[in-house]
């Protein structure tokens, strides 16, 4: 097969949560420890960071490689959701992992994939974990999927795990409450291993003090750290406390690597450069200001959100869609009432129909257009404006890829 018959199998054989939702949700480990066993265990052939959270674990994860990049070391980045091609999961120094490699690993494994029933997600950890091992990366950064626990990227021991905040998102599997959310995002924590947490409140706290105290695991509370904050080119709001976990989290490996103040600072500096980041408040446009960004639940919102607010503008625009699962009475009151809105649905099986998106935000105050698709309702954004207008573009991870 080509790269793009490929993945195309990839994505249609098999379940893929961001394309299909809850069918796609496994409820253990086991497809993930056969494929590692078939693999010979490349998981334990390399050193790993392991990060959780329900937001900013794509910007802590982001900012830790472009570090370690600056200081040097070959650097593996397993991160998801891809905004554009699959092969952004899976990265070394910034550099996406090759069409070829892609091509060849699928079809080395096919028929044991298809013989054990695994999803897209246990076939992508298993060729991340696969390449970094043949790269010889001094380090892999490894993004959870989806909770912790039960997540297929759960079977490394790594040199710290970190937990980024914990928010109500994907409650159907990980429970409605954010205790019990903590909990499986406290499943990466491991024996010995130390855990940092970037947020924590009164909910979550004790979650994460039991699980560390069971697995005798040293535990630090980023958000009560007092560092030296350093500029970056990630300029979201949120991103001074994604900011203080990294730091944390490098100042715990300093014994098994060496990060100079330097590698901190240029890392912090440059990441969309060194990872090739995309969609964390970026800017697309000036005159009118354009601004992308991938929240989509009501943690991340509530930040964007009041970024949002202190920009100044003649007429805020804002390009919204969303998937069909999401709890539109948690997002929906967050957004501006001052706003034209141009509902679309992303070009996915799980986008949520625009009319019935445009129906739901009326009842909150929120009126606009329906377009045919993101595309369409962000030229006719683009087209509506004067200069000095501000176009916001959101709602879900998959709305932005469409733009970028």
């Amino acid at each position: 097969m080509t790269y793009k018959e490929t993945t195309e199998w990839m994505f249609a054989q098999l379940p893929m949560y961001q394309l299909q939702g809850a069918s796609a949700y496994k409820i253990d480990l086991t497809n993930t420890i056969l494929l590692a066993e078939h693999l010979g265990n490349p998981e334990k052939d390399i050193k790993t960071i392991h990060i959780a959270g329900t937001n900013g674990k794509g910007s802590v994860s982001n900012m830790l490689a472009s570090i370690f990049q600056e200081a040097g070391y070959k650097t593996g980045l397993y991160t998801s959701p891809h905004l554009k091609d699959f092969r952004e999961r899976i990265k070394i120094d910034g550099e996406d992992i090759s069409e070829t490699f892609v091509v060849d690993f699928i079809a080395a494994n096919k028929t044991f994939f298809e013989a054990n029933h695994l999803s897209f997600f246990e076939m992508t950890v298993g060729l991340a974990f696969d390449y970094f091992r043949t790269q010889k990366v001094d380090i892999a950064i490894i993004e959870t999927g989806l909770g912790g626990r039960l997540d297929s990227t759960n079977i490394i021991t790594p040199l710290v795990s970190v937990i980024t905040n914990i928010g109500m998102d994907h409650t159907q599997f990980l429970g409605n409450t954010l205790n019990a959310i903590a909990g499986e995002k406290a499943g990466i924590i491991k024996k010995s291993i130390p855990a940092v947490i970037g947020e924590y409140n009164d909910e979550t706290k004790p979650v994460f003090v039991a699980k560390a105290k069971k697995c005798n695991a040293p535990l630090y509370f980023a958000s009560d750290e007092v560092v030296q904050d350093y500029p970056s080119d990630l300029i979201g709001d949120y991103q001074s406390q994604n900011r203080k976990t990294v730091l944390k989290t490098i100042e715990l490996l300093q014994d098994e690597f060496q990060i100079s103040e330097n590698a901190v600072k240029e890392g912090l500096l440059h990441v969309a450069r060194n990872t090739g980041f995309m969609g964390r408040w970026q800017q697309l446009h000036s005159k009118p200001t354009v601004i992308a960004d991938t929240a989509h639940n009501s943690h991340g919102l509530k930040i964007v959100m009041s970024q949002l607010q202190k920009q100044e503008y003649e007429t805020l625009r804002i390009v919204f869609g969303v998937v069909n699962d999401k709890d539109l009475t948690e997002v929906l009151p967050l957004m501006p009432k001052r706003a034209v809105y141009y509902f679309c649905r992303p070009d996915i099986p799980r986008g949520l129909d625009a009319k019935s998106l445009s129906e739901a935000a009326k009842g909150f105050g929120l009126n606009g257009k329906i377009y045919g698709s993101v595309p369409e309702a962000y030229q006719k954004a683009l087209e509506d404006s004067v200069e000095n207008d501000f176009i916001y573009v959101g709602g879900s991870t998959f709305v932005v890829a469409e733009v970028l």
